[in-house]
């Protein structure tokens, strides 16, 4: 074994040097969406290839103006999808360097964490239990590191490891492999090749594919496009059937027809789908929530259980020994505490042996922290003795062993610390001390304090046993350690409460230390749900069980996993947060797996949809504020796509039917939908959150982002946007002539547009106080629609485009009066839409 004080890693300047030289520690990319493919992706796009359409037609007729017009459009509809994908792309981006794993690794004689892609080869990687191997490397140290080596040989059974015995060639035993991952153990590894040069980045490109899955949004929304783009085709062939019957002008009647088919393509779905989880996904990284899946955030705003581990999490994960327990004697710590008395010395000195020699956990450095202060320093305590074997944790030992051999003889010194219970059992109590013990255990948990109970043995090297229970145990003591609840928790608590969200403690602690927490963090009091009771439920026991309890106490990972799938069982939306390797299958099985970025392992955070950067609790919270807060944007957005082009497919559609000069020709639709496209996709997007969105309880987990409620809402605000301007247009071609109609018609459906905006900016909210909602989006985008109108009505060579006469000041302020009209109808309408149930949301579901 290499002497850890001889691994001083590499130089910044040197791991630099070679970075340069070998590239980065990454496979090769897939294909990223350059411009390239986003314009060859929008060139396929139905509405692209209509406007096409509409331009070759006009070329056909002579009418050259209009077809160049229509060309330029071509252009700027391009524009548009490159801005708009190329934002989501530059969100998408950001998200993959948050989410580049990460490695620990020895520089400059310190450890430090990095980003997995500068790491070179030389380099000295730190590993422990449940880290993804980040390149291949030769094992220098080691204590008992076994790797998951699968995912290269298909062979499920981890393989030992074993460190390089001084500087020969390495043995196979000593080497690891990218991507693999480490089972059990810990240990130090040098690196000796990365990126492509790597095994796995010899082995193929199948590793690089990446599968874009379709979320249940995706689909639904994909359902409704496909439904309005079918009764689009049909409307625009009927039209042109009817139009050319009647009047004889086939070309004019293919021209219409465009025009309506145009005008029901729901293009702006896609936009909607792709930018609002991008940007989301990316402001929820400005919040240190950093999301791997982007489908998992319309799921988070319908969670309605949210099962959470209490240290780290609610509590600050910053311990500190604060009473230890000998025999009957009880000892209260201080902060800076002087030299231990006789009885305590032996239980902290042992608590030191059962713990990391380098620890990272928070429990052993508060061990460690105690000896610096009370023993005069860990470094001196036996710098002689050699570790020659751990016995890790499982699910059925919840203790950790060390032999240690003193000094050049024989002999050995065990040493372990766990759960009372489980050194209890060590140590063969009989009833009467088990119940001694356990009651003192009982008294400190209530305090609120953790509790580990140290024990010792002793025996000879050549005699040790396979399992730790083999030993002759002495019991030592208990130390309680104290990590207090986190200040903001109560609040953050609190709101999800008010939110109908139910907060379940689930954590491997005792359960008077875990009940004693909840009570401080505002959960409902009630007899803590243990792993025993929940070893001895059947799944039908544990469902009618779980709807009364808050906190689960002293539950094993694979506990953990029956407690996700029974609440999933019971109909509930469950989010579940973990840190551990075997805390995986909860976080996948759970609707919204949340990993924590700081302590949590690789294996958790590849299991999960959601990883903390910064572990907080209120951070989960900001997550699930931050879902509703997309999923409500979204259906405002949805709802007025399809109620502005109500209006515009009744306007195509309608004055052709009755026998009057058709008002909306190809460029007016190519004209509305560059209001439409930056409407739904900034300023709905940009939307603040609904002042009650945290007091209403959580959507149904069937619920339609546009089921029948939805539709009936938007149906409703289009149709009387469309009779307001049915209505207008009706006026203008009975008292003005032809082209100043069409203008004052297309200048009422226009101002109509925005005054829908405006209607849809908030849920819960009037007009009036909607107005005072910062948005300033809102504000450009309107002024942006207003600048453009009066170009088309006023430049003369646009209108003559457009088929229109300029309006005189009286009939353009006319045109206002009929949107103010229409804005004055749709916020009197607010009040009966809000009367619509919010559970009904999931009655309409398109299946």
């Amino acid at each position: 074994m290499v002497e850890t004080g001889m691994l001083g890693g590499l130089s910044d300047d040197e791991a630099q040097r070679i970075r340069m030289a070998e590239g980065p520690n990454s496979l090769p990319e897939s294909d990223k969406r350059t411009w390239r493919h986003i314009l060859l992706d929008a060139a396929r796009e139905p509405m692209f290839l209509l406007i096409i359409g509409a331009a070759a037609l006009y070329l056909l007729l002579g009418e050259l103006s209009e077809g160049l017009f229509l060309c330029l459009m071509v252009g700027v509809t391009l524009g548009l999808t490159l801005y708009q994908e190329g934002k989501s792309e530059r969100a998408l981006d950001a998200l993959r360097d948050l989410s580049s794993p990460r490695a620990t690794v020895i520089r400059n004689g310190k450890r430090a964490g990095i980003d997995s892609r500068e790491l070179v080869r030389g380099d000295l990687v730190v590993l422990a239990e449940g880290d993804r191997v980040p390149a291949d490397a030769v094992l220098v140290e080691g204590n008992g590191l076994q790797a998951d080596e699968s995912l290269l040989t298909g062979e499920s059974v981890p393989v030992m490891k074993a460190a390089l015995a001084g500087a020969g060639a390495a043995t196979e035993s000593a080497r690891l492999f990218s991507g693999t991952l480490v089972v059990q153990g810990h240990g130090i590894a040098r690196v000796d090749a990365t990126g492509a040069n790597s095994q796995i980045g010899r082995i193929g490109a199948s590793l690089r594919d990446v599968v874009r899955e379709r979320s249940p949004l995706t689909r639904e929304t994909a359902k409704l496009a496909t439904l309005f783009a079918m009764l689009g085709i049909g409307m625009s062939l009927a039209l042109v059937l009817v139009y050319g019957l009647t009047r004889g002008d086939w070309l004019q009647a293919l021209l219409a027809g465009i025009a309506l088919a145009m005008s029901m393509l729901p293009e702006e779905f896609p936009v909607v789908l792709t930018v609002f989880p991008a940007l989301g996904a990316w402001r929820l990284a400005r919040q240190n929530v950093l999301t791997r899946r982007l489908p998992a955030i319309e799921t988070l705003g319908a969670v309605s259980v949210l099962c959470v581990d209490k240290t780290g999490t609610l509590t600050e994960n910053q311990m500190t020994v604060a009473a230890l327990y000998v025999e009957d004697q009880h000892q209260e710590l201080a902060s800076g505490q002087p030299e231990l008395p006789a009885p305590f010395r032996r239980l902290a000195e042992f608590s030191i042996l059962a713990s990391a020699v380098r620890p990272s956990d928070p429990m052993e450095l508060a061990f460690h922290r105690l000896g610096d202060s009370a023993l005069q320093g860990t470094a001196q305590l036996h710098p002689d003795w050699t570790l020659v074997r751990e016995y890790g944790i499982t699910p059925d030992r919840r203790a950790l062993t060390h032999v240690w051999q003193a000094g050049k003889a024989g002999a050995c010194v065990v040493a372990a610390k766990g759960a009372p219970e489980s050194i209890a059992a060590f140590c063969r109590l009989d009833e009467a001390q088990r119940s001694k013990v356990l009651a003192a255990a009982d008294a400190m948990a209530q305090r609120g304090l953790r509790v580990l109970a140290v024990a010792s043995a002793q025996i000879d090297a050549d005699s040790l046993p396979d399992d730790p229970h083999g030993f002759a145990w002495e019991l030592i003591g208990l130390a309680g350690l104290a990590d207090p609840l986190r200040a903001d928790i109560p609040a953050a608590v609190a709101e999800c409460r008010a939110a109908g969200i139910r907060v379940v403690m689930i954590t491997g602690d005792y359960p008077a230390t875990a009940r004693s927490i909840a009570l401080q963090a505002g959960l409902p009091d009630g007899v803590p749900l243990t792993g025993d009771e929940v070893a001895a439920m059947d799944d039908a026991a544990l469902l009618a069980r779980l709807p009364g309890t808050s906190v689960c106490a002293r539950i094993s990972p694979a506990q953990k996993l029956r407690i996700v799938q029974a609440l999933k069982q019971g109909g509930a939306v469950v989010a579940m947060n973990g840190d551990g390797v075997n805390d995986a299958p909860a976080l996948k099985a759970a609707h919204v797996g949340i990993a924590m970025g700081k302590r949590g392992t690789d294996v958790a955070r590849e299991a999960a949809a959601i990883v903390l950067l910064d572990d907080r609790f209120t951070s989960i919270v900001h997550a699930i504020a931050a879902g509703r807060r997309i999923y409500s944007n979204l259906q405002k957005a949805m709802t007025y796509i399809v109620s502005m082009h109500a209006p515009i497919a009744g306007m195509a559609l309608l004055p052709v039917l009755m026998g009057w000069p058709p008002l909306l020709y190809p460029m007016h639709i190519v004209f509305l939908e560059l209001i439409i496209d930056p409407a739904c996709s900034l300023v709905f997007e940009n939307e603040a959150a609904e002042p009650d969105q945290m007091r209403r309880p959580p959507r149904g987990p069937d619920a339609a982002l546009f089921g029948r409620r939805s539709i009936a809402v938007a149906m409703a605000q289009g149709s009387v946007v469309l009779l307001l301007v049915l209505a207008a247009y009706a006026w203008s071609l009975a008292n003005l002539p032809e082209a100043q109609a069409r203008a004052f018609g297309f200048a009422s459906l226009v101002l109509s547009n925005l005054a829908l905006i405006f209607a849809n900016r908030s849920s819960s909210l009037g007009v009036i106080a909607s107005l005072r909602t910062p948005n300033r989006l809102v504000w450009i985008v309107a002024g942006a629609a207003l600048g453009l109108l009066l170009l088309v009505l006023y430049v003369p060579w646009l209108a003559a485009i457009f088929r229109f006469q300029a309006l005189t000041l009286a009939q353009f302020a006319a045109a206002i009066g009929v949107s103010t009209v229409g804005l004055f109808a749709l916020s009197m309408l607010k009040p009966a839409f809000r009367a619509l149930p919010w559970r009904h949301a999931g009655a309409g579901k398109l299946r």
